[in-house]
């Protein structure tokens, strides 16, 4: 059994429709026009038990309604949810008994007490028995180095450091799957690395199933092997980073490093993308040529001193497929 079971899901929210002017309160008692807004499409995949699955899109996308939907808050206008064989919505308690949850702009920590003592508080609300919770603890203070702040106010907590210890909540009752909303957003660069390894650790140690919806792709990038972009309320594609990689990264930079000055490249099979003195950027097709017959023609062209291949980021496709979709190849190369 898949951890996730999603099939033809769908959300539509529905609103009257009001008119302003004096009497505008009337005609919209009157005609009790609906506007609705489909957010999310009659989608379908699954997850499986131990993925750690990124889940993508821009703004008004339908991301944080399919989460909504999967944790329990929200009830699903058609189609079918399941995580871990439950109904979130019908098994509610059941569901939050087994899942973790980390929102960037929210916390489920008591904003008055030190750390320790909400971490207290989500035992006893979690039932954990007394030595897996020290167990736990143990563990999460030394990865996510809490002993600095465990016993400061979570107010006077710094953002890394109130995410640090969002993270230790929301794996401390061992679920079986935590869904992670921008969870490095606002940090600096030291606590995002902090955070991405704390969250691959226990992926990895645990085979705790993590979806990731964050616009970061930075965290996609080192997480996530596999990805889904979901767009308009539909998920229009899904795979892992090798196979996005490969279908729409075909674009390909070659940064070469002559001992002087080069002149032009006849029969090079790439593109002179800039120059700077020496060094010159070539662009080139993987499914046309190689990185070993470009350099070939460009060593016979001028001496090379060094050269180093840049593939295309992760970040810079899903940009380009929320620009022109992925129905035309070449618009995303």
């Amino acid at each position: 059994m898949s951890m996730v079971e999603v099939c033809d899901l769908c959300k539509v929210f529905t609103r009257a429709r009001h008119y302003g002017g004096r009497m505008g309160w009337l005609r919209s008692f009157v005609s009790r026009e609906v506007i609705t807004k489909v957010a999310v499409d009659h989608i379908s995949f699954s997850i499986e038990e131990g993925e750690l699955v990124g889940y993508v899109g821009p703004n008004g996308a339908g991301k944080s309604t399919t989460i909504k939907m999967l944790t329990g808050v929200l009830v699903p206008t058609a189609g079918r949810v399941e995580v871990k064989g439950v109904v979130p919505y019908r098994e509610r308690i059941w569901h939050t008994q087994h899942m973790g949850v980390v929102f960037g702009q929210r916390t489920q920590l008591w904003w008055d007490l030190p750390v320790i003592e909400s971490f207290q508080l989500l035992r006893h609300i979690y039932r954990v028995p007394a030595a897996r919770y020290q167990e736990n603890l143990a563990h999460f203070r030394s990865l996510l180095e809490l002993d600095e702040f465990i016993h400061t106010p979570v107010r006077q907590l710094s953002l890394g450091q109130r995410m640090r210890a969002d993270l230790a909540a929301a794996f401390l009752h061992d679920p079986d799957i935590v869904f992670l909303d921008e969870p490095t957003i606002g940090l600096d660069l030291v606590a995002k690395d902090r955070i991405r390894e704390f969250v691959r650790d226990i992926n990895q140690e645990r085979g705790v199933t993590v979806i990731l919806t964050t616009h970061d792709m930075a965290d996609i990038e080192s997480l996530c092997r596999r990805i889904m972009v979901i767009d308009s309320g539909q998920v229009i594609l899904d795979g892992s980073q090798e196979e996005i990689r490969r279908r729409y990264g075909q674009k390909r930079v070659l940064v070469v490093d002559f001992e002087v000055e080069p002149g032009d490249f006849p029969g090079v099979p790439a593109e002179v993308q800039r120059r700077q003195g020496r060094r010159v950027w070539f662009q080139f097709s993987r499914e046309r040529t190689t990185a070993a017959r470009v350099i070939s023609a460009i060593g016979e062209c001028c001496a090379i001193r060094d050269f180093a291949i840049e593939e295309t980021g992760i970040e810079d496709i899903i940009r380009r497929i929320y620009q022109n979709g992925v129905g035309d190849r070449a618009g995303v190369l």
